[in-house]
């Protein structure tokens, strides 16, 4: 994997538990896992409607070099958006160079 491909700085995310300052009080959120540097590849939008709504959902690919642990329960925050990891898909030749994670946006992507 060359390294000019990789000019996002992505953050993973994985579900966690943070305390609410003022309650002291544990509540569900985010912890992070690493800072990045990561290849976007968007591949593809589509409108659908649920439930009466009309909603959009974008769909595309990072890749980042290999880094175990990461699955999909995490997400990835980058430029403010957050995207929904569909799948950890290792390389081809080793497994242990890259890995290329699916993703979704606008469906599903709560705090």
């Amino acid at each position: 994997m060359r390294a000019g491909q990789l000019r996002h700085r992505i953050t993973i995310e994985k579900p966690g538990q943070t305390q609410d300052p003022e309650t002291g009080e544990m509540i569900p959120g985010w912890e992070v896992v690493a800072t990045v540097w990561a290849a976007k590849r968007p591949s593809s939008a589509r409108e659908f409607k649920q439930s009466q709504a009309g909603q959009s959902e974008v769909t595309g690919e990072f890749q980042i070099r290999y880094r175990p642990g990461i699955d999909a329960t995490m997400r990835i925050v980058h430029k403010g958006q957050i995207f929904n990891i569909e799948g950890v898909l290792p390389d081809d030749r080793s497994g242990r160079e890259h890995l290329t994670l699916p993703y979704s946006e606008g469906v599903n992507d709560g705090s």
